[in-house]
């Protein structure tokens, strides 16, 4: 059976393949046990980078989820400075058994892009968003959505590498992939407040990018 693997994780796969070979060989002089050592290890990375082939609706009412994981907080704010008023955050933390590829909420086209260095906390600590390694993509969506909606890629503490393949003035749809970050992370989706405007998830919830509505509008 072939596993789909992104683009980012071939060279790090093959790389890691030669030293866990290297490792499995010595460690099997001492016991023939220790292969399954190297083996656990190279089974994990290449499960970390998959890159799952997905059937993305394209409901143009609704903002799917970002990436998957899991909802660490649903959150009304009064004023929001990318939004220039209040909005919705919405929290997903990615454990490192998660696909960790970031795909588009919905149709946009993306304004700007901006890598903020910082530091890496636990991704799970509400004050890591505020503090670590994030990448912000500001989107100017399709209708019937109101702009501009913001998608934040957070490093966490294992996870020290934001992958983003887009740049400003590309148009992306629905699902599309745009980046990823690697070994454990966070991924914040924030909306600004409209008329219409309804929340589809509550903390704790399981979400899948691409495939899982976060937020729906009637207009």
């Amino acid at each position: 059976m072939r596993i789909p693997i992104t683009s980012e994780g071939t060279s790090i796969i093959a790389v890691l393949t030669v030293i866990l070979a290297i490792a499995g060989w010595a460690g099997s002089l001492l016991t023939p046990w220790f292969w399954i050592v190297p083996g656990v290890v190279w089974l994990w990375v290449v499960s970390f980078f998959r890159d799952p082939a997905r059937q993305i609706p394209r409901q143009p009412n609704i903002l799917y989820a970002p990436a998957d994981g899991k909802i660490t907080e649903v959150t009304e704010l009064a004023h929001h400075e990318r939004i220039d008023g209040p909005c919705v955050r919405i929290r997903i933390f990615l454990s490192i058994f998660n696909v960790h590829i970031n795909r588009m909420p919905c149709a946009a086209t993306i304004r700007t892009v901006e890598f903020r260095p910082g530091r890496f906390l636990n991704a799970l600590r509400s004050e890591s968003a505020d503090v670590n390694e994030s990448n912000t993509l500001i989107l100017d969506p399709k209708a019937p959505w109101t702009g501009p909606i913001v998608v934040r890629q957070i490093a966490g503490a294992i996870a020290r590498t934001i992958v983003c393949r887009v740049r400003s003035g590309e148009a992306l749809g629905s699902g599309e992939r745009f980046g990823m970050i690697k070994f454990g992370s966070g991924t914040e989706l924030i909306v600004p407040q409209q008329s219409g405007l309804r929340i589809c998830c509550r903390v704790g919830d399981r979400v899948y990018g691409g495939l899982t509505p976060l937020v729906e509008t009637s207009k």
